[in-house]
């Protein structure tokens, strides 16, 4: 067992201590620095004077720090203490001109105002013929502290209104309305493309005969209705008789657009490139 130390002897490892240094071992750091304990506050330490800057209030503009003295201090609007209130300003406009003069210079003019309506009202009123109202030095001021206050309030309240983006995301859901298979439209340079493919095959087999003959839109559009009866799909070309020369493939093709312009028939394609069918819209009793 260890003899205890008289309070005034220090063990042999306390005189190498540096100096700074506590001489007791459970002595608490007030910081570290890089890591070392740091047992008291440096002497040569420098902090800048706006090293920390807590602002409480923050305004945008002459106005809206004017109307937050008034509404800080139940001030009547209508009856602003001009004293009162140009004092506090002018402390405010000191404060923000020692960090920011360009900031200040507006505000500055909102003193200048306030200054030149105070003394408006130290002087006495000019006089008015009978019947009107002596003119109030603070009544420019109070309509625009009064339609500031408006336009404030509507800000607000158009801010409280939900966002989209802010407040709330669209959500999109995709929900199949129907199991019934969709066939791709068909282009018009398909149904020309193959409208020109049956003229080239009518013209490989008919005869070159000059004759007049009256064709009927609406008998072919009767003929075509007759072939689609009791099938389901149709080819296109399978509409169309090359024998019976040109003409009558002409009036035959007016007659499938004719019949799908009254959506009396649906001209639809399995897919890109497909052969191209026609059927009726209808289904008849």
């Amino acid at each position: 067992m260890s003899t205890p130390l008289p309070p005034t002897e220090l063990p042999a490892s306390t005189l190498d201590t540096p100096a700074g240094m506590p001489l007791v071992v459970d002595h608490v750091a007030v910081a570290r620095l890089y890591g070392e304990p740091l047992f008291s506050m440096p002497t040569d330490l420098y902090i800048p004077p706006d090293a920390l800057e807590v602002f409480l209030e923050a305004f945008e503009g002459p106005l809206d720090l004017l109307l937050y003295l008034i509404r800080k201090q139940n001030f009547n609007i209508l009856d602003i203490p001009m004293a009162g209130v140009t004092r506090q300003y002018l402390a405010y406009v000191d404060e923000i001109r020692q960090r920011n003069l360009e900031l200040a210079a507006e505000y500055l003019l909102m003193a200048a105002m306030l200054i030149e309506i105070k003394s408006r009202m130290l002087l006495p009123p000019k006089k008015v013929a009978e019947g009107e109202e002596v003119e109030d030095p603070r009544a420019e001021l109070v309509r625009r502290l009064l339609e500031y206050e408006q336009m404030k309030l509507a800000s607000m309240q158009l801010n409280e209104i939900p966002q989209y983006g802010r407040d709330y995301l669209q959500a999109q859901v995709y929900i199949e309305q129907s199991l019934q298979p969709r066939f791709p439209d068909v282009s018009m340079d398909e149904l020309q493309a193959a409208w020109r493919d049956i003229l080239k095959r009518a013209n490989l087999v008919q005869h070159h005969k000059i004759s007049r003959e009256e064709l009927s839109v609406r008998e072919h559009m009767s003929i075509v209705l007759k072939h689609l009866q009791g099938r389901k799909f149709v080819e296109f070309e399978h509409l169309f008789d090359p024998s019976l020369g040109t003409p009558v493939l002409v009036v035959t093709f007016i007659a499938l657009l004719e019949l799908a312009k009254e959506t009396l028939i649906e001209i639809t394609q399995a897919e890109a490139f497909a052969p191209i069918y026609v059927r009726l819209a209808y289904t008849p009793s």
